[in-house]
């Protein structure tokens, strides 16, 4: 597999993340503390895929290394059949660009652009799709979260569920096989957090694949498979 070309798994069951002895150390002046110690899973591909645990427990940790934004101590993860550790950070970073789409807890709309800028200007710094597609690219990832007719809308003119919706209209923006969401109902009510995850499952239905990171407990039981992690250790997976 080329570094640039996006993950792919042939079955809906075919593993396509393997996690194996993650391990995360942080410390300095003789001191340690453990994060994660020893995580092993696998994430089957085309799943609604939830990683649940109190605060504390390293959930956003292990997200931001099964994705190379950080790396374990010790340990590897196999994305798409590519092992990411032997990945340089320029080889990450464009990899992580043809791949991954990524959902905040807080949105992280510009506040100066509009609801379409927002999810043009990941079109603009992808650049996976030709620039005479990128508007028309824009409009139909509004529409697929249901947030077209809010295009010209300022950030601060939507609620919570709606910027959340045009985040993850951002993060699919490129076309990436996996969306990985940290905490992304965690400022939600109820109501529409539950609409955010439906939106995420009919996403997985559609052939991408979902990974998210919740202490809720309700949300993460409502995922197709789950690992919960305590105190850096899986648990039950």
């Amino acid at each position: 597999m080329q570094l640039m070309e996006r993950v792919t798994a042939s079955t809906d069951t075919e593993a396509l993340v393997v996690a194996e002895g993650l391990t995360k150390v942080i410390g300095s002046n003789g001191t340690s503390t453990t994060i994660l110690d020893g995580v092993s899973f696998s994430i089957p591909a085309q799943s609604l895929f939830a990683i649940n645990g109190p605060s504390g427990s390293g959930k956003s940790t292990l997200l931001n290394i099964l994705t190379g934004i950080d790396r374990p101590t010790a340990g590897r993860v196999v994305f798409g059949g590519q092992e990411i550790r032997a990945m340089s950070e320029n080889q990450l970073a464009r990899w992580r660009g043809h791949n991954v789409g990524i959902v905040f807890q807080f949105f992280q709309l510009l506040p100066t652009l509009t609801a379409l800028e927002n999810v043009s200007l990941a079109l603009e710094l992808g650049a996976a799709i030709p620039k005479r597609e990128r508007g028309r690219r824009a409009h139909a990832c509004l529409e697929r979260v249901g947030m077209a007719n809010y295009a010209n809308r300022m950030p601060s003119q939507l609620s919570g569920g709606q910027q959340q919706r045009v985040a993850i209209a951002r993060a699919l923006a490129n076309d990436p096989p996996v969306l990985v969401a940290d905490e992304p109902t965690g400022n939600l009510d109820s109501r529409t957090a539950h609409q955010i995850f439906d939106l995420m499952h009919e996403l997985t239905e559609q052939g991408k694949s979902v990974l998210y990171v919740t202490h809720d407990r309700e949300l993460a039981a409502r995922a197709t498979n789950r690992v919960n992690l305590r105190d850096g250790k899986v648990v039950r997976q």
